[in-house]
Parts: structure tokens; sequence; C-alpha cells
């Protein structure tokens, strides 16, 4: 696994953008104030960006590749066409199948479970309906904690620009997979349960 992971906090900034169809991120260590990861989705067909601006947006597929700085694949996420409930494949560097998300019905604020190769449950993520706050839980024990954080309210009403705070438990190890669907899921927040 890459070391780009191995780090327990980071912050996520959404790229500006007033007409914007493709999710793009950079991911900083706020440490060294460096991006350590960049989360780019390159290749949207026509009818995909034209639907991201209609209300079917959350419907839409996406296919993201999260890469270091220097170009090495960590993960890469992708749905198809979602029309009711949304499951997500988490890939790794070599595309090969790390995990997915399956979304869960009749939750407040939003919910999945996250899923190892095998379909077993890694944790799950559970979030507040009324803010941005979401926390990844196995059993009671919190493994992450994903925060919102304002970039000023001009900047939050005229663009979709979304700055989030992602901080990782000690608890989990260094070379753990679930740092890879963690990872892999605060992109999917955005765009499954958020948008």
């Amino acid at each position: 696994m890459n070391t780009a992971l191995n780090k327990n906090l980071f912050l996520v900034k959404e790229h500006v953008g007033m007409f914007k169809a493709a999710n793009n991120f950079d991911i900083y260590d706020p440490e060294s104030e460096a991006i350590v990861m960049e989360c780019r989705e390159e290749s949207l067909g026509f009818l995909t960006k034209l639907f991201r601006f209609t209300s079917y947006k959350r419907m839409t597929p996406f296919d993201i590749q999260v890469k270091t700085a220097d170009g090495e694949q960590v993960v890469r996420v992708k749905r198809g066409l979602s029309l009711f409930l949304s499951t997500v494949q988490v890939l790794d560097k070599d595309d090969r199948l790390i995990g997915q998300f399956k979304q869960k019905l009749f939750s407040l604020g939003g919910a999945f479970a996250v899923l190892d190769d095998q379909g077993t449950e890694v944790c799950k993520l559970k979030g507040k309906w009324t803010g941005w706050d979401f926390k990844f839980l196995a059993g009671e024990t919190e493994l992450a904690h994903v925060t919102k954080k304002w970039a000023g309210l001009g900047k939050e009403l005229f663009t979709s620009a979304d700055n989030y705070v992602l901080q990782i438990s000690d608890s989990v190890p260094a070379e753990h997979v679930a740092r890879r669907l963690i990872l892999a899921a605060v992109m999917c927040i955005d765009m499954v349960l958020k948008e």
C-alpha cells in the first residue's frame, strides 16, 4: 500500500467551479500544507456531463482515481448508473476489487456499509442529517471522522467548493485496507449522499 495513507489527518479540498461537471479534489497534509494525493474524474461521457447539471446528478455514474502527487494510483472509486440505492466499487492500484459501499435504506443523514472484497463489513458510515459530520464505526469503535470545514460564506454560496477534514484513528494500522476504503468513502459521501 502507498505510504501517502499512513498519516492520520487529511484536508480534502474540492476544486472551485461555477459550472463544472467533474468532481476533482486535492488532498493535503495539513502539517506541511503539501498536496499528498489528487482525486480526478477525468473521463466523463457527454450524457453524464449533461445530467450533472440536472436534478438527476445523484444518479449519474462516476469513476474517480485517487493518485499520489507523482501519479501512482492509490484507489479508484466507481459506480454505474444509480436509480435507487448506490453500490460503489473500490479498486486498488492494479484495478482489482478491494471493497465496496452499499447505501442503506431509510437512513437519516446518510449511511452506508463499507465492505471488503469478500463482502464482509469493515465498518459503517453514519452521518447526521443536520450537517456535514460523518463517522466510520466498527461496532462502537470510531475508525475515522469526517467534518466539513467551511471556506467562507460567500465562497460556499456562489460555488460548489467544499472542504473536508478526514481524521483516521491511531487504532487503524498503517497498512490496513480500511484506510483505503475510508479515503474512497470520503469521495462518495459528497457524490452519493450530499449532492
